[in-house]
């Protein structure tokens, strides 16, 4: 699978959030996004990120910056997940896997011996034209967001 890269457009995509409502790509147009992919709602690594990101949601957005999560979890996991720990920004339910293809971030991984298909980690970053400027594919949960303003 070919994932997004630098100076790609953004994918034109459509998914329900938490909430079950749709969500655009093009309700995006003219602000800068961050599109962070993660495996699985509740889960060590992936609260720590969206977390850590939930910190330090008002100093990205200060900075002009739209926040969404996205990972393959029902609607209903990612609402318990997003109101168990507050977050200021949706997350879309993929479930059936449309938005990771488009963004290439679909594939076989490996743990502990055992292959299996899920989702890689990763964090891309859009100007407010809607061209990739920066992804992210080392995510640091635990300090993602220094990673996306540091570079």
């Amino acid at each position: 699978m070919k994932t997004l890269k630098v100076g790609d457009k953004l994918p034109n995509f459509e998914c329900i959030n938490e909430n079950e409502e749709i969500i655009n790509s093009n309700d995006f147009i003219g602000k800068k996004l961050i599109v962070f992919f993660y495996p699985r709602a509740n889960t060590p690594g992936c609260t720590a990120e969206a977390c850590n990101l939930s910190e330090n949601y008002q100093k990205l957005t200060d900075l002009g910056y739209q926040i969404i999560g996205v990972s393959c979890d029902k609607p209903k996991s990612q609402k318990n997940f997003s109101t168990k720990f507050g977050f200021p920004y949706p997350l879309l339910a993929d479930v059936d896997q449309k938005v990771v293809k488009l963004f290439g971030v679909w594939g076989t991984k490996k743990m502990y011996g055992r292959e299996y298909e899920g989702i890689y980690r990763m964090t891309f970053i859009f100007e407010s034209d809607g061209i990739l400027e920066r992804v992210i594919d080392k995510v640091n949960t635990k300090d993602h967001t220094n990673q996306i303003l540091n570079g």
